[in-house]
């Protein structure tokens, strides 16, 4: 945008430096009107009234000069403080742009971080899971172990006690046949217990 005010405001020089070589060549021919006016005597000659006619349309000419002069710096100060708003609101514009584009950078920065926040969460739940999961693996293995450490305790007790039960029923049995010895007997019921 500067680059295309450039050429403008080298017109604008210009004229501003063409402006100041009239003003200075006006003010020299005033300067040469007041200074003839200042030489005629106080008397009016018959040629003075001729001469009052000239500097007085002298006079006119330059009040015109400088109304003009005037008017083309009303001008001049119309356009270029046209330029400064036109400007400003240029500058306005790029400033609400970047603060747009800045608010859109942090926003999808905050919604990046977010993002890794859930994963990085889901990640520890996941991982959670899983260590609970395999604490209850481990707890069930244990257990089952257990249970069947216990049923196998169990079934040696249960065996025991149905080994005594045939060995005390063998007794019993040799007990009442008196001609049998009890050695015999409770062997053949120690295999027998064995073999189940």
């Amino acid at each position: 945008m500067r680059h295309a005010a450039k050429p403008q405001t080298m017109t604008l020089r210009r004229s501003r430096a063409s402006l100041r070589a009239l003003l200075a060549c006006l003010l020299a021919l005033a300067a040469i009107g007041a200074v003839a006016g200042c030489g005629s005597g106080a008397e009016p000659s018959p040629g003075s009234s001729a001469e009052s006619g000239a500097s007085s349309s002298a006079s006119s000419s330059e009040s015109g000069e400088e109304a003009a002069e005037h008017a083309a710096e009303a001008a001049q100060q119309r356009e270029e403080s046209s330029e400064l708003e036109h400007n400003r609101e240029l500058l306005s514009q790029i400033e609400a742009k970047k603060q747009e584009e800045t608010a859109e950078a942090n926003a999808k920065k905050r919604e990046k971080a977010a993002e890794l926040r859930v994963k990085q969460r889901e990640a520890k739940s996941r991982a959670a899971a899983k260590k609970r999961e395999k604490e209850a693996e481990l707890k069930l293995e244990k257990r089952e172990a257990e249970a069947r450490v216990a049923a196998q305790r169990r079934e040696e007790q249960a065996a025991r006690a149905r080994l005594r039960e045939r060995e005390q029923a063998a007794r019993n049995k040799s007990a009442q046949q008196p001609g049998a010895s009890t050695t015999p007997t409770t062997a053949a019921a120690t295999t027998q217990a064995a073999s189940e």
